[in-house]
C-alpha cells in the first residue's frame, strides 16, 4: 500500500498577513511592480518551505494567487471583458486588478460566494471571444518549486467544468461551445507542466458535487475524454470537495488517474457510493479526511480508523490522505494564540496543525511507527476536556431555550398593516435614502483602536474619540442629505467580531486571519460554548448619535445566521441550536434598543445564502431553521418599529420565497454588479415588502456619476413601487476612503432628488 500525505491547498496570506500588506502596498503605490513580484515570490516560497518542514509528502503549487484563483484562470485564458480595453498580450497587473476592483472607466467584474463558504471569487465573463493562453503562471510556480527546493510538486488548477459552471455570459446553447473552446488551452497548460516534469496534476472540480443533470454529466464525460485522448500520459487527480461526488457511478469511470473525495462533508454519501459501486482499482483515491473548513482538533484515533476502513472498502493500492478541501478557509497556526482559554486552545487545529494531523494519521496507517496509538489519543483527551468546560453547560441559556414557543417566530401583524403604522410614525419622504451601516475606517480610527487595545490610551479616551468621530459623521450625513442615518460603527472592527466579543460562549483570536475577498481578511469568532446576552452591546453609541440629530439613526445589529456562518462553530450540538441561541441573545439587544427609543433597527443577514447546502434537495431544511432564527430575533418588536435587513450577492430567483419569509419591513440587496439580472428577476417574481437595490458598487474605489445612478433608479421603478422603494449603496462603506464615500453618497442623494422631482411632475 502506497500512502502519501498532501493538502488540496494552503493559506496564501502568510502567518502575519504578509500577502495582504504586500498587495495593499502595491495598490497604494508604496512599492514598485518589481518589488511587489519579488515579495510575492518570497511569500509563496516561504509557504511552500513551511509545508515541507511540517512533513507533507506531496506539496501543492498553483494554490497561490495575486487576488483570486478564478480571476487567475480567466486572465490566463484571456477572458478579459471588452470594457477593460485589453490589447491581447499577457494580462498586466493593472488590467488584472481593474477586473477585480474596478477603475475610473470600467466597473469591476461581479463577485460572489465560492460555493457555501465565506470566500468570494471574481466571476469570469464570457463575451464570445476566442480564449487564448496568455501566460501559464502555474508552470512558473511548478518550475520555481523545482528549482528552489528540488521538489516535484503537485500543480493545481480549477477544472474546466467548474470554471464554466461559475462563469457568466453564456446561455444553455453556448455553454458547450464555451467549454469546447477552453479545453485545448487546458491541454496546453497540462502539456507544458508534463514537459517540465510534473507527475501529478490536481484538477479541482467542486462543481461535480452540485446537483447535476444528464446534460451536465455528458458534458463532463466528453470534456475529460477529450483531455485523456490529447494527453494519455497525464496523471490527473480530479479533486472534489464540499460535498459528495454527484453521479458517482458514471463520473468515477472518467479517464483520470485519481479521484479526491470529501469524507467530511460528503462522507456518508461517498461511503455509500463506494459500497454500492466500488472504487476503480486502477485509480488513486484521495481521502479527504481532515476537515479543511473548521478549526477543531480531529479525533485522530477515529480518523485513523476511518482511513483504514476506507482503504479496505475501496481496495485501492495507492491513496492520498488529505484535507477535505483547501486549507485557505482556516487560519495558519494556533501557535500565535497566547491569550485563549487553555482548554479551548488545546482543542483547536488550524492549517499547520491539520497538516500535522494528516502526517500523523498517514504515518500510523503505513505502520511507520512515528505515530503510535497513544499519541493519537491525545487529541481525544483535548476534545473531551472542552466538552466539560463550564461555558458548554450554561444553565441560564438552557432555561431560556426551554421558554421558546411558536408565537415567538412571527410578528402579530402582517407587513401591510405594519407598513401603514410605520409610515405614520416615521413620516419619511418617498425613496428614503440611507446607507448599510459602516463608514470608512480611517488610519486614525485604526490607530486609535489599536492604541486602546494595547492599553496605550484609557477606555474613557477611546470612548470620547468614538463619540467625536460619530458626531462628525452625523454632521457629514446631514450635509449630504441622507434621510436615515447611522453611527458609522467606528467602535467596531468586524461586524461579527464586535458582537461576539460582547456575548458569552464566544472566543476571539489575535492572529487567526482568513481571506474573505481580495485583501480583505477577517478573524472569525469561535463559538465554543452556550451563547448568552449579558448586557447591552450597541445602545450607548446609538443613543448618543440619536441625540445629535432630528433624523432617525438606525440601530445596527448582525443577524444570527451571519454570526453563525461567519464564525467557526462548535460541532458538539446542531447548527440550528447554536443559531437559536444567537437569536435569543439578539432579541435581548433589540428589546434594549426599543426601550431606548430607537425606531428603526437593522439586523443584517449578508451570509444567509452562503449557508445553503450545495445540493438543492437539502435547501429546505437549512432555510427552515435559518429563517426561524431571524424571526426569533426580530419578531418581538412593536409593530411601529421598522425592521431592516441586508443581504449580499443574492440570487433572487431561487431565494425570493426565503427573503419574503423573513418578514423584514425593508431589505437592502447588493446588486450593482448584477443589477440588470435582479431587475429581470423582479419582473418574474414580484416582491411586496420594502426593498433597497444597491445603486453603486462599494467594492470599487470609483465614484459613480449621478446619471449612472439615475439609470439604476429608473430601471428599478419598473419593478418596485414608490411605497416600497429605498435607496442605498450596495454594502457597508468601511473599506472605502472618506473622499470617495462622500462624493458617491452626494451623487446618490442627487439622483434620488431628481427621481422625486421627476415623479412629482407626473402627478
Amino acid at each position: 500500500m502506497n500512502l502519501v500525505s498532501t493538502v488540496i491547498g494552503y493559506p496564501y496570506i502568510g502567518g502575519n498577513r504578509e500577502w495582504k500588506r504586500c498587495v495593499e502596498s502595491f495598490w497604494n503605490k508604496k512599492i514598485s511592480e518589481e518589488q511587489f513580484t519579488t515579495e510575492m515570490k518570497s511569500i509563496r516560497l516561504n509557504n511552500l518551505k513551511h509545508q515541507q518542514t511540517l512533513g507533507l509528502d506531496l506539496l501543492t503549487v498553483g494554490d497561490f494567487t495575486f487576488y483570486d484563483r478564478m480571476l487567475d484562470v480567466a486572465a490566463m485564458f484571456g477572458l478579459v471583458p471588452n470594457r477593460y480595453k485589453w490589447t491581447g498580450d499577457e494580462v498586466d497587473l493593472t488590467t488584472y486588478y481593474t477586473m477585480a476592483r474596478g477603475g475610473k472607466e470600467a466597473v469591476a467584474c461581479e463577485m460572489t460566494k465560492w460555493f457555501n463558504t465565506n470566500y468570494h471569487y471574481i466571476v469570469p465573463e464570457y463575451e464570445g471571444k476566442q480564449p487564448q493562453l496568455t501566460k501559464n503562471h502555474i508552470l512558473d510556480y511548478f518550475i520555481e518549486a523545482k528549482e528552489e527546493f528540488g521538489v516535484i510538486a503537485k500543480p493545481t488548477i480549477i477544472g474546466p467544468f467548474t470554471f464554466v459552471q461559475l462563469a457568466k455570459g453564456y446561455d444553455g446553447k453556448s455553454k458547450n461551445s464555451f467549454l469546447v473552446k477552453l479545453l485545448p488551452l487546458y491541454v496546453q497548460v497540462f502539456q507544458e507542466l508534463l514537459e517540465a516534469g510534473a507527475e501529478w496534476i490536481q484538477v479541482e472540480e467542486p462543481a461535480l458535487c452540485l446537483s447535476l443533470n444528464e446534460e451536465d454529466i455528458k458534458l463532463v464525460q466528453e470534456a475529460y475524454t477529450y483531455l485523456a485522448s490529447e494527453l494519455p500520459e497525464a496523471k490527473l487527480m480530479l479533486q472534489t470537495y464540499f460535498e459528495a461526488l454527484s453521479a458517482y457511478k458514471e463520473l468515477t469511470q472518467l479517464p483520470v488517474a485519481g479521484f479526491g473525495l470529501d469524507f467530511v462533508h460528503g462522507a456518508e454519501e461517498n461511503i455509500l457510493s463506494i459500497r454500492k459501486y466500488g472504487f476503480p482499482q486502477d485509480k488513486v483515491l484521495g481521502i479527504g479526511l481532515i476537515n479543511g473548513r473548521d478549526i477543531w482538533k480531529a479525533d485522530l484515533v477515529e480518523k485513523a480508523a476511518a482511513a483504514q476502513s476506507l482503504l479496505l472498502l475501496s481496495g485501492v493500492k495507492e491513496a492520498w490522505i488529505q484535507s477535505s478541501c483547501s486549507l485557505q478557509h482556516v487560519p495558519v497556526t494556533t501557535k500565535s494564540e497566547k491569550e485563549l482559554d487553555a482548554t479551548l486552545n488545546a482543542a483547536l487545529s488550524f492549517a499547520d496543525e491539520k497538516i500535522e494531523e494528516l502526517t500523523q494519521v498517514t504515518a500510523y496507517c503505513v505502520g511507520a511507527g512515528t505515530s503510535d496509538k497513544n499519541s493519537l489519543k491525545k487529541s481525544k483527551q483535548a476534545i473531551e476536556a472542552l466538552a466539560q468546560h463550564k461555558t458548554r453547560n450554561n444553565t441560564n441559556v438552557k432555561q431560556l431555550e426551554a421558554t421558546v414557543k411558536a408565537a415567538d417566530f412571527s410578528r402579530p401583524l402582517s407587513f401591510k398593516e405594519r407598513q401603514s403604522l410605520q409610515q405614520t410614525a416615521l413620516n419619511l419622504p418617498d425613496f428614503p435614502t440611507t446607507t448599510i451601516g459602516s463608514f470608512p475606517q480611517s488610519d486614525q480610527v485604526k490607530r486609535t483602536r489599536t492604541a486602546w487595545r494595547k492599553k496605550e490610551i484609557t477606555d474613557a479616551a477611546y470612548a470620547e474619540f468614538v463619540k467625536n468621530e460619530t458626531a462628525r459623521w452625523i454632521e457629514i450625513q446631514e450635509d449630504i442629505g441622507l434621510d436615515v442615518l447611522v453611527t458609522g460603527e467606528f467602535e467596531r472592527t468586524d461586524m461579527v467580531e464586535y458582537f461576539g466579543e460582547k456575548l458569552s460562549g464566544i472566543a476571539f483570536t489575535k492572529f487567526a486571519w482568513v481571506v474573505s475577498y481580495g485583501s480583505r481578511c477577517v478573524k472569525p469568532p469561535i463559538i465554543y460554548g452556550d451563547v448568552e446576552w449579558t448586557s447591552p452591546m450597541t445602545v450607548k453609541e446609538i443613543v448618543e448619535a440619536q441625540e445629535l440629530t432630528e433624523k432617525y439613526v438606525k440601530g445596527m445589529l448582525t443577524g444570527p445566521i451571519t454570526i453563525l456562518n461567519w464564525s467557526f462553530v462548535r460541532d458538539d450540538i446542531s447548527r440550528e441550536q447554536v443559531a437559536n441561541q444567537l437569536a435569543l441573545a439578539l432579541r435581548e439587544e433589540i428589546q434594549a434598543l426599543e426601550d431606548a427609543g430607537i425606531a428603526i433597527i437593522q439586523v443584517d443577514e449578508p451570509a444567509l445564502r452562503e449557508g445553503l447546502p450545495l445540493r438543492k434537495e437539502k435547501w429546505n431544511e437549512y432555510l427552515r431553521w435559518a429563517v426561524n432564527a431571524f424571526k426569533l430575533a426580530t419578531s418581538s418588536v412593536q409593530n411601529e418599529t421598522q425592521v431592516h435587513t441586508h443581504m449580499c450577492y443574492c440570487e433572487f430567483n431561487d431565494f425570493i420565497d426565503t427573503i419574503r419569509a423573513l418578514d423584514a419591513d425593508v431589505i437592502s440587496i447588493e446588486t450593482s454588479r448584477s443589477h440588470g439580472e435582479l431587475i429581470h428577476s423582479l419582473k418574474q417574481n414580484s416582491y411586496e415588502l420594502g426593498i433597497g437595490l444597491g445603486v453603486y458598487d462599494i467594492h470599487s474605489p470609483r465614484v459613480p456619476s449621478v446619471a449612472e445612478m439615475e439609470t439604476i433608479l429608473n430601471d428599478s421603478l419598473e419593478v418596485i413601487s414608490k411605497e416600497q422603494f429605498w435607496v442605498n449603496p450596495d454594502c457597508g462603506l468601511k473599506t472605502r476612503r472618506e473622499e470617495e464615500t462622500v462624493k458617491s453618497l452626494k451623487n446618490m442623494v442627487a439622483a434620488t432628488q431628481k427621481l422625486r422631482e421627476q415623479l412629482s411632475q407626473t402627478v
